[in-house]
């Protein structure tokens, strides 16, 4: 769209197209085949799970980024595992967040009780993480790199109590409780020391978790720089998309992409892949490509997989958000059933 110089007119032109590449219909077999063996480990189906030498050897996130691990563990036991006053349920996920290592909530809820604001204590909670840290526990996860806070902070993690003790102060939980869209309340987290784009975005995702806001996954996205390497190798020309445009088009345009390429993808007992789903898969789909397309380069400019998987024999009991009305349907899907029928 542009403006006539002589009449003032808009204009309106047709945008240029995304031109795609074959990462691009590979972005759909990863999906498709990573969904695939989420629902045969659910299954309890033995090893292997898929035939794929990649997703067999290297470790991937699930397509749905609320079925991972971690997610379910914050669901489950930190967003509805205690008091579920605004103020304290956005207390407990953000303390988790800043680590978002499971080991280390376990960690300090076994030393100070059920975790909670009116109880916490900035002093116990520095000195239980350090001394963590000087038996040699490693107390932050590696999936996000945390900024450190500066010269003001010795210790990374006081830092980080410090930015959880400021939002609490600044009435943070009622603030996000009364933003109108999950865009405002990103730019309300944006806001802080240390949080930039890739974390906000992740951190109002988790509260969104949460009966605290609830917002429509559908109405905002921010690539982070995975993903963005990642469109960029299924796309050689983005042409007048924005990368963003690009993710919701993608959402928007699943079932038609699966239907071209004639793959099943099983939904999440009905829920379709949201735009945060489409954005982890778009950094999924960054790493798998060093290892099937390895001449094509992204914007990372990385040509490894760092991480081999080792199954965790751990069993999950998958549970999500109240709110989606998908809980009731887990353990009915008719395949499933009929496999456990034969078997």
């Amino acid at each position: 769209m542009t403006t006539s110089s002589r009449t003032g007119a808009v204009l309106c032109f047709p945008r240029r197209e995304p031109m795609t590449t074959e990462v691009f219909d590979c972005y759909w077999r990863f999906a498709a085949e990573r969904q695939a063996i989420f629902f045969r480990r659910f299954g309890g189906q033995a090893r292997p799970w898929t035939n794929d030498e990649i997703l067999s050897t290297f470790r991937f996130t699930n397509a749905y980024r609320a079925s991972d691990r971690v997610s379910q563990y914050l669901i489950r036991h930190v967003v509805y595992g205690g008091d579920q006053s605004p103020e304290d349920v956005v207390f407990r996920i953000i303390l988790f967040k800043l680590f978002n290592k499971i080991e280390t909530w376990q960690l300090l809820s076994s030393h100070v009780g059920p975790i909670n604001y009116s109880t916490y204590r900035s002093k116990s909670y520095d000195q239980i993480l350090t001394e963590a840290m000087s038996a040699g526990t490693r107390i932050y996860s590696s999936a996000y790199i945390m900024p450190n806070g500066g010269r003001n902070y010795l210790r990374k993690h006081r830092a980080h109590l410090w930015l959880l003790e400021r939002m609490m102060r600044d009435e943070m939980p009622k603030k996000l409780a009364g933003c109108p869209s999950m865009k405002h309340a990103f730019e309300l987290l944006r806001g802080y020391p240390m949080i930039g784009d890739f974390l906000a975005y992740q951190y109002v995702t988790d509260l969104n978790y949460s009966e605290v806001t609830n917002f429509n996954e559908m109405d905002f996205v921010v690539p982070g720089p995975g993903a963005r390497s990642g469109i960029h190798k299924c796309f050689s020309d983005l042409g007048d998309w924005p990368e963003d445009d690009v993710l919701r088009w993608v959402t928007e345009n699943q079932e038609v992409q699966f239907s071209k390429q004639q793959l099943e993808f099983r939904s999440l007992w009905g829920r379709p892949l949201q735009l945060i789903d489409c954005q982890n898969l778009f950094c999924e789909i960054d790493k798998y490509a060093r290892a099937r397309f390895p001449r094509i380069s992204g914007r990372l400019q990385r040509t490894r997989i760092k991480r081999k998987f080792e199954p965790n024999p751990a069993a999950i009991d998958y549970w999500y958000p109240p709110k989606w009305g998908i809980n009731a349907n887990i353990g009915k899907d008719p395949i499933l059933a009929r496999a456990a029928a034969s078997g």
